[in-house]
């Protein structure tokens, strides 16, 4: 986005005429023919580049590849569009390339795109510190360490955690998703692709059950089995941190009990534990809240960041207690990207645009419309198929099984539906421990209209699926 330079030796020029949406998309449509055109690249070319210098650890769930975008819509190189229900695996609150996001990572490039603020720091991370501080729920002061991932966001938690307790135990929950780093992924619940032969993982990390309909396990049959670990493998006075994401990513978008969240909070101050909210997919504004904890009541003692935080750049947190934050010696903490100022900077800007657009109350409308039609779409193309509809606000998934007698995870189903979506221009992701849930991303700034025209096709994609298995 150009920016206009203010000049007061010239007259104040009228103001433009506001563009409509048919010059807006005739714009876009240049642009993408442009690019097109001029990199005269095709999918399977990529493809076959690809396979030839990438490992095949890194999986790509669609087999195209990007050229343009625009709020919640891409253009792959063939100049294929595509509606886009993923956002960057939920990196995309408010938007591919934002204007705001734009103009705040180019006007800090014009300054300086790296220091390391271990060596010359810059304001930047502070004012971005200061803002999240302020966002965090709780009235205790709080500091804030930027790093540049979620896995690190969460391997310092512990860090931080371990330091201020004196203690080494970590409980995290079934079907949690932490991350891919070795610590991580001792606590990542789920074993495929994941933690599949990359063991052993670190000691003092233990695992707590997570309630499930399914399976019948309720909130009370998950507290008894937490009180249970207590007294069979970790003792609570060695736990240093119970860790909880309060919306389920990997495991399949379901929401923590908010009564599960406050008997955490009791249980974690009865024994001295510090509970860590990983809010990483859930926060910035994708439940409706600004953390999905908020809707509990719940104030955790430390909370990680990440995804839409800077708005499609890297970047990622802890926030917590200033007097728990301060626990680390001068040097424990940081790294070389650590707090990067063209994302502080676009950080920044995300956090404005999500105040000034009213994305929090977006999130809400578009979860309950999302809700409402995925319900009117089972009911009328895929009856006894989805067995849940969940989330908080735009936090939504739906899961797929082959009947509801026996509620039986159909992970052919769901896989299915993501390729007959693909097919006609809507990008999906499954989640899930059974890889029977479809989850929703989509960004938080797209209208009305692109939402409706990506649930049409999701609902297309469904159809075909059904009768793919009649």
């Amino acid at each position: 986005m150009s920016k206009t330079v203010k000049n007061s030796s010239r007259k104040a020029a009228p103001k433009a005429k506001k563009t409509t949406a048919a010059e807006a998309k005739a714009v876009v449509d240049h642009i993408v023919s442009e690019a097109v055109a001029a990199a005269e690249l095709t999918n399977a070319q990529l493809i076959a580049r690809r396979e030839a210098a990438v490992p095949r650890g890194v999986a790509s769930a669609a087999p195209i590849y990007a050229k343009y975008a625009e709020n919640a819509e891409m253009w792959d190189v063939e100049g294929n569009r595509f509606i886009d229900f993923v956002g960057g695996i939920g990196v995309l609150n408010t938007g591919h390339r934002h204007p705001k996001v734009i103009e705040a990572a180019k006007s800090q490039e014009d300054h300086y795109t790296h220091t390391s603020f271990q060596v010359v720091p810059y304001e930047p991370y502070i004012e971005l510190a200061e803002r999240l501080n302020a966002l965090a729920p709780g009235d205790a002061p709080k500091k804030t360490l930027l790093v540049t991932t979620g896995a690190e966001a969460v391997e310092n938690a512990v860090k931080i955690a371990r330091a201020a307790t004196g203690r080494p135990g970590v409980i995290a929950f079934t079907g949690g998703y932490h991350g891919r780093t070795l610590l991580t992924l001792g606590m990542t619940g789920k074993v495929s692709p994941y933690k599949k032969d990359v063991g052993p993982f670190p000691a003092d990390i233990f695992r707590a059950p997570f309630p499930n309909a399914r399976d019948g396990i309720t909130v009370e049959d998950a507290i008894i089995g937490l009180k249970n670990l207590f007294l069979t493998d970790a003792q609570p006075s060695r736990v240093a941190a119970i860790i909880i994401e309060p919306v389920l990513g990997e495991g399949g978008y379901v929401p923590v009990p908010f009564d599960m969240m406050q008997q955490l909070r009791d249980i974690c101050d009865e024994h001295g534990i510090l509970l860590i909210a990983d809010e990483v997919q859930a926060g910035f504004g994708r439940t409706g809240k600004w953390f999905a904890i908020e809707h509990s009541g719940v104030v955790p003692d430390l909370i990680t960041v990440a995804k839409s935080m800077a708005g499609g750049y890297p970047l990622a947190g802890v926030i917590g207690r200033a007097d728990i934050m301060d626990a680390m010696e001068p040097g424990g903490l940081g790294g070389t990207y650590g707090g990067n100022p063209v994302a502080c900077a676009a950080a920044l800007a995300a956090i404005e645009a999500i105040e000034e657009e009213g994305l929090l109350a977006r999130s809400l409308s578009i979860g309950e419309t999302l809700k409402s039609r995925f319900a009117a779409i089972g009911t009328r193309s895929a009856p006894y198929r989805f067995w849940d509809i969940r989330g908080l606000g735009a936090m939504v998934a739906v899961e797929f099984v082959t009947d509801f007698d026996t509620a039986k995870p159909d992970a052919a189903f769901t896989k299915s539906v993501v390729a007959h979506a693909l097919k006609r221009g809507l990008l999906l992701l499954s989640c899930g421990m059974h890889g029977n849930a479809i989850r929703v991303m989509v960004p938080l700034t797209a209208s009305d209209a692109i939402i409706d025209e990506g649930l049409a096709i999701f609902e297309a994609a469904v159809q075909a699926a059904v009768a793919e298995q009649a």
